[in-house]
């Protein structure tokens, strides 16, 4: 194809207006694109920041979680209070509730939605904890010392169980598996977690599925009755890419869509970002699927670059970054970098029973991944290792005394 044959880009059209979707946005306007660009949102807020939802928002004490973006001064198009129905790629039209919106090229950007309670969609006192919406609900809640029952302890499900403590209420956790964040961390490295719960007055019951819930009662299958003056779920979210079926846009085993090293899909003139999108990670050897802040951010910078890329004929740049999160709970700062599933040696800093200590994953003397409580500077040496692939010496590495950029072979 010669430069005269190369499409020209006029219209980006990004659906959804969360974190993914608004920096794609920006990052076309900083990275000099000059056409139209348009924000679709099903909610009709101001696009705005999740994490504050679990912990400011919650507790009364945010200003507003909307993003800092002057919309209008970098000619930003938002369209907000407007589902996404459907995708025709032949026509490149995106389906509306309102109608078709005209595309040269669409950024999906729909996020992910949180996985419901069989049986307990409908019953008042049941919520969620993933909108705007649904924090404003839980504030008072929380403000009246309800008895609160929380339904697994995984991330979402600390923060918001730290938050109601905070609150003052009565909080009881209960999970299906034997240990919190059992689908994310290894067996010992989430052990010590579980006394966090006790320690800020939680009473934390693994091994716990609910039969049902009813109003004011969360019914257990050995037959416990919890008084539930609410109920907050958190046990997961899926991408939420139900919009795409028939769309010919190829989706993976947990209905993400599948994108390439380049955040393309598998239709023309369609790229996919953050939460509701794989990529393939050829630093760790796998395809990637990561709901979290930080590859919302990341993800748009290389989209906007592939979009004009294709307009200049340039090669596209590869997304390939090192996933990191961060969760603060029970007076405790967690992060997390990397991806431990290929690690052959799991290393400790520090006493896990302590405030402040550090797990550190290996693949053959290299860093792959570290989760870090309380202890922030082994995260941001240890990620730049990651990055860097630098050979670690493990004797030195399990001092807690030693900086981690000191305790490499060289």
């Amino acid at each position: 194809m010669g430069p005269d044959d190369r499409p020209v880009v006029r219209r980006v059209v990004v659906a959804g207006a969360g974190m993914a979707g608004v920096q794609t946005a920006v990052a076309l306007r900083e990275q000099g694109f000059t056409g139209t660009v348009t924000v679709i949102g099903a909610e009709p807020h101001q696009p705005y920041d999740r994490p504050p939802l679990s912990k400011a928002v919650l507790l009364g004490t945010a200003e507003g979680s909307a993003f800092d973006v002057d919309f209008d001064a970098l000619g930003i198009e938002l369209v907000l209070g407007r589902e996404v129905t459907g995708l025709r790629p032949a026509d490149h039209a995106l389906d509306t509730e309102a109608g078709p919106v005209p595309y040269d090229v669409l950024v999906v950007a729909t996020g992910a939605e949180p996985v419901r309670l069989p049986g307990a969609e409908g019953v008042p006192g049941v919520h969620l904890l993933r909108t705007l919406d649904d924090a404003e609900r839980l504030r008072p809640v929380l403000a009246r010392q309800h008895d609160v029952v929380v339904v697994g302890a995984g991330w979402i499900g600390a923060e918001f169980a730290t938050a109601a403590r905070e609150a003052g209420c009565a909080v009881t956790v209960v999970e299906a598996a034997d240990r919190p964040l059992a689908g994310a961390l290894p067996p010992e490295v989430a052990a010590p977690m579980t006394a966090w719960y006790a320690d800020a007055g939680a009473d934390l019951r693994t091994h716990a599925r609910v039969a049902r819930v009813e109003p004011g009662t969360v019914l257990l299958d050995d037959g416990t009755r919890l008084p539930a003056g609410a109920v907050v779920v958190g046990i997961g979210a899926r991408p939420a890419t139900a919009w795409l079926a028939g769309s010919g846009v190829a989706l993976g085993a947990h209905g993400e869509v599948v994108a390439d090293s380049g955040l393309r899909t598998s239709v023309p003139d369609v790229y996919a970002v953050g939460d509701c999108a794989s990529f393939p990670s050829a630093r760790y050897g796998e395809r990637l699927l990561v709901h979290h802040w930080d590859n919302a951010l990341q993800g748009p910078r290389t989209v906007a670059a592939n979009i004009l890329g294709e307009a200049t004929g340039e090669a596209p740049q590869v997304y390939d970054p090192v996933p990191y999160f961060w969760s603060e709970q029970f007076g405790r700062f967690v992060q997390y970098a990397g991806h431990h599933g290929a690690a052959d040696a799991t290393l400790w800093r520090g006493d896990p029973s302590g405030p402040a200590w550090t797990v550190c994953w290996l693949r053959e003397t290299r860093l792959v991944a570290l989760l870090a409580v309380g202890r922030p500077r082994d995260l941001a040496q240890g990620r730049r290792l990651i990055e860097s692939g630098t050979p670690m010496n493990p004797t030195l590495l399990t001092d807690p005394a030693r900086p981690l950029k000191k305790a490499t072979t060289a």
